[in-house]
C-alpha cells in the first residue's frame, strides 16, 4: 500500500469506535458490555441490544485496520497529523513567505480577494486566475501580510506540485481542519491532473464548513473549465492577465506609454513599487518562452485534463503534431489584421515590414526607399525562422477553419485576445473586426525581432548608422502608434462597458476612434496620434462638418472632439488634445 491508502486506513480508524465489547453474567444471563479508554480514563456501558451488531462490527473493522497498519511497517512521521503532502507554510515560515511584498502597491484586483476573506459569504471559494506573471501569488501573500495575529494563527498557505493529486491534498486539508485553519490559500492547484472534474470538493465539503478557501494558479483555462462544471454558482472569480496602463504605472511605479507598449502585460518587470524579477518581453527568447509556457501550455494542460481529454475537439491534431505554439506565435505576430484561417495557413509574411516600406517611402522629411531594396524574401525568412513560426509546406496538420476557431474561442477565454470593431459610414451593415493581444509587450517583441533580422540583410547592412537609426526607429514609431491606438481602444471598450467603442471609416478619412452611448444617444469622437507636437492636420477629419454630420445622425450629437497624443493637454479651436497617459489614467479612476 502506498502513503495515501495508509493515511486514508489511519484517518478511517479514527472515525471507528475504539475499545472492545465483553460479556458480563448477570443471573445467569450474558450482557455485552462496551469499554474504552478516552483521556486515560477507562469508561464502559452496557450496549442495547439493537447497536450489537453493528457496533461489533464497527469494533472488528477497527482491528482489522490496525493490523493491516501494523504490518504495512509505515513510519511513524508519514502518519502523524504534522506531516503534509504538500508544502505547508504556517507560522513564522508563513510570515518570512510573505514579509518581502508588505509595502508593495497593490493591484486594483486586490480589494475582491479582500472582501471575500473578511465578508460573510459561505459555501463558496474565491479563484484567483490568470496568466504566469500577473501577480496572483504576489496578491495573496500581501493580503496574509495585513492580517492580525489572530488570523495568522488560523491561517495556511500550501504550495501544490505535480505529484500531488486530489486524493492527497484531500487528506492534507482534513488535517488543517483538525488543527483548526480557517484561512487555506492553494497555489498552484490547477498543476493536480484531477482538478477540473473534482473541484467540487473544495466548496461542497470545506467551504460549507467554515473554511475561506482561495484558489490560485497558472492554468486559468482550468479554472474556467472548473467553474463552468464543478463549481458553478460556488466560487467567486478574479482575473488578474489584463492588466492596463493605469496599473501598470502605479504598481509597477514606471511611467510612459511607450514602456507599456514594450514591456506592458505582466509585473515581472522590475520597478520601483515593484518585484525585480527579469524582464518578460525583454528579449525574443523570454517572449517565445512565455507564450510556450503560459499559453500554449496553459490550453494543452488544460485541455488535457478536463472530461478526460476528449474535450481537445479539432485541437488534438495540433496538441499530437506539436504545432499549436507556431499557431499562437502567428497569431500575435499578425495582431492588427483579422482573425481569418489565412493568417494560420498561408506563407509568412511580415505584416511590420509591408507597412514600414510605404510609410518610410512617404516620409515627408527623409523619404527613403531603403526597404523596398533590401532581399524581403531573405528578411521574411530569417523573421520566420526567429519567430519559429511554421509555413503551411512545412506543417503536418492541414489547419482547418475549426482549428482557427477553437484556438479563438481559447485565446479569447484566456483575456488575452479582444475584438475592435471598425464601422464603414458607407456601409453601415459592413462591420470588421481585428484582434488586439490584451498584453503589448508580446506583440512588441515581435517587432523587435523584426529589427534583428533587417541588420541581417546585405542592403542595410550598407547604409550608414545614421540611415541605420533612423529606418529602424521609423520601422518601431509605425509598430507604437499602431500599438497605442490599439491601446487606447481596448482599454476604452474594457473601461465602458455601456458604451460602444470603434474606429469609423468613411469614402475618404475615418475616426480613429468613437464612444456611442446608446443610452444617452450621443457619441464622442477621436484621433490617436503617437506624436508629442500638436498640428492642425492631426484634427482635420474632426474638423470635417460632413464627416460629423454623418457621425451625429448615426450615433447622436458629438459631446466632444479630442486628438489623444503623447504631448501636455490643451484645447485648440474647439479640439481638445488629451496626454494619452493622462487619459487612460483616467480610464480606472
Amino acid at each position: 500500500m502506498d502513503i495515501v491508502q495508509l493515511r486514508y486506513i489511519k484517518e478511517w480508524i479514527s472515525q471507528l469506535p475504539p475499545g472492545n465489547i465483553t460479556y458480563k453474567t448477570i443471573k445467569g444471563k450474558k450482557y455485552p458490555y462496551y469499554q474504552w479508554t478516552e483521556d486515560g480514563k477507562q469508561h464502559g456501558r452496557r450496549v442495547k441490544d439493537d447497536e450489537l451488531a453493528e457496533l461489533t462490527e464497527k469494533i472488528e473493522q477497527r482491528k482489522t485496520l490496525e493490523k493491516k497498519l501494523k504490518d504495512s511497517g509505515a513510519t511513524t512521521d508519514l502518519l502523524d497529523e504534522k506531516f503534509f503532502f504538500s508544502s505547508v507554510k504556517t507560522d513564522k515560515e508563513l510570515l518570512d513567505f510573505v514579509a518581502p511584498v508588505k509595502n508593495l502597491k497593490k493591484r486594483i484586483c486586490y480589494k475582491n480577494l479582500h472582501e471575500y476573506i473578511y465578508g460573510n459569504s459561505t459555501d463558496r471559494v474565491f479563484i484567483l486566475y490568470g496568466l504566469r506573471r500577473t501577480g496572483k501569488t504576489t496578491l495573496i501573500r500581501q493580503l496574509i501580510a495585513e492580517m492580525s495575529e489572530e488570523m495568522l494563527m488560523q491561517t495556511v498557505f500550501m504550495q501544490i506540485n505535480s505529484s500531488i493529486d486530489l486524493a492527497k491534498l484531500n487528506i492534507d486539508l482534513k488535517q488543517l481542519s483538525k488543527m483548526g485553519y480557517r484561512y487555506v490559500f492553494i497555489d498552484e492547484v490547477t498543476l493536480m491532473n484531477d482538478f477540473i472534474d473534482c473541484a467540487a470538493l473544495f466548496s461542497d465539503v470545506y467551504a460549507s464548513s467554515g473554511m475561506k478557501i482561495v484558489l490560485s494558479g497558472t492554468d486559468s483555462l482550468g479554472f474556467l473549465f472548473s467553474e463552468d462544471n464543478e463549481l458553478y454558482d460556488r466560487c467567486f472569480m478574479t482575473h488578474t492577465t489584463f492588466i492596463p496602463y493605469a496599473e501598470f504605472e502605479n504598481v509597477l511605479g514606471i511611467k510612459g506609454i511607450d514602456e507599456y507598449i514594450r514591456y506592458g502585460g505582466t509585473m515581472s518587470l522590475g520597478g520601483i513599487n515593484y518585484n525585480q524579477s527579469g524582464m518578460t518581453f525583454a528579449t525574443k527568447e523570454s517572449t517565445a518562452e512565455y507564450i510556450n509556457s503560459a499559453i500554449a501550455r496553459n490550453i494543452q494542460h488544460s485541455l488535457k485534463n478536463y472530461q478526460n481529454g476528449e474535450h481537445f475537439r479539432n485541437l488534438i491534431e495540433l496538441y499530437d503534431a506539436n504545432e499549436l505554439t507556431s499557431a499562437i506565435n502567428r497569431i500575435v505576430e499578425d495582431i492588427n489584421h483579422r482573425f481569418t484561417i489565412e493568417v494560420l495557413t498561408k506563407d509568412f509574411v511580415s505584416s511590420d515590414l509591408s507597412l514600414s516600406a510605404k510609410n518610410l517611402l512617404r516620409d515627408r522629411e527623409q523619404s527613403n526607399d531603403v526597404m523596398y531594396r533590401v532581399d524581403k524574401h531573405e528578411v521574411t525568412e530569417n523573421l520566420r525562422k526567429l519567430l519559429e513560426i511554421k509555413n503551411k509546406s512545412e506543417q503536418s496538420v492541414n489547419i482547418t477553419e475549426a482549428h482557427k476557431t477553437e484556438i479563438k474561442q481559447y485565446l479569447d477565454m484566456l483575456d488575452l485576445t479582444v475584438e475592435l470593431e471598425t464601422v464603414s459610414m458607407t456601409n453601415l451593415n459592413k462591420k470588421e473586426k481585428r484582434t488586439a493581444i490584451s498584453q503589448p509587450g508580446m506583440r512588441y517583441a515581435q517587432a523587435e525581432a523584426l529589427i534583428k533580422t533587417l541588420m541581417r540583410d546585405d542592403v542595410f547592412r550598407m547604409l550608414s548608422l545614421t540611415e541605420r537609426n533612423y529606418v529602424t526607429e521609423r520601422i518601431l514609431s509605425d509598430v507604437r502608434g499602431r500599438m497605442m491606438e490599439d491601446i487606447v481602444l481596448l482599454e476604452t471598450k474594457m473601461a465602458k462597458p455601456n458604451c460602444e467603442v470603434f474606429k469609423v471609416v468613411f469614402a475618404k478619412g475615418e475616426f480613429d476612434m468613437v464612444v456611442f452611448d446608446p443610452e444617452k444617444a450621443n457619441c464622442s469622437i477621436y484621433e490617436i496620434k503617437h506624436s508629442t507636437k500638436a498640428v492642425p492636420e492631426q484634427y482635420k477629419h474632426l474638423a470635417d462638418e460632413t464627416k460629423c454630420e454623418e457621425t451625429e445622425f448615426r450615433f447622436g450629437n458629438i459631446t466632444g472632439k479630442y486628438v489623444i497624443y503623447r504631448g501636455e493637454s490643451h484645447e485648440t479651436n474647439g479640439i481638445r488634445y488629451v496626454n494619452v497617459e493622462e487619459y487612460l489614467r483616467n480610464l480606472v479612476n
